[in-house]
């Protein structure tokens, strides 16, 4: 994701007199990148599963809520169905019309202040050593490498 999309984005959730380091916005974009690059892999990992070659929003939702990401299932469920109606109302040239997913369970949810709506909670880091799929997915290909040793890896 280009780093000015990145920058717009956090000046949309910062206080105006906030800045960000450069290095700062660097390593966002890598965390953006890793995080995109994870959800993927399983999305096509269940397509290999049943035998497709597309990868539908559908596979995506599955894939957060598979992975633990439950907390963003609801918004990504509104944004898809909102993006069909909008893509239903004004279709591009040679484009099928969808069918919008169904709502999922609702969950608890805190009230806005002043405007203020919170966004969902973050996934505990804790849960990310019991979660072999993260973990091997972070640490797999480091493994083996030069350096540290079992007594310095942080999943352990």
């Amino acid at each position: 994701m280009p780093i000015a999309t990145l920058t717009r984005i956090m000046r949309c959730v910062l206080p105006d007199h906030a800045k960000v380091a450069d290095d700062a916005k660097e390593t966002i974009q890598e965390c953006v990148s890793e995080f995109i690059s994870f959800i993927t892999n399983e999305a096509n990992e269940r397509c290999h599963r049943e035998y497709r070659r597309t990868v539908t929003p559908n596979d995506v939702v599955a894939a957060m809520e598979g992975l633990g990401f439950g907390n963003y299932v609801e918004p990504l469920t509104v944004f898809i169905n909102k993006h069909r109606a909008q893509q239903d109302c004004c279709p591009p040239p040679r484009q099928a019309t969808h069918q919008p997913l169904p709502p999922p369970p609702q969950m608890a949810r805190l009230p806005a202040v002043d405007g203020y709506v919170p966004s969902p909670p973050a996934v505990d880091v804790a849960n990310y050593l019991e979660m072999p799929q993260m973990r091997d997915y972070f640490v797999g290909p480091y493994r083996g490498g030069g350096g540290g040793g079992e007594q310095f890896d942080p999943f352990k």
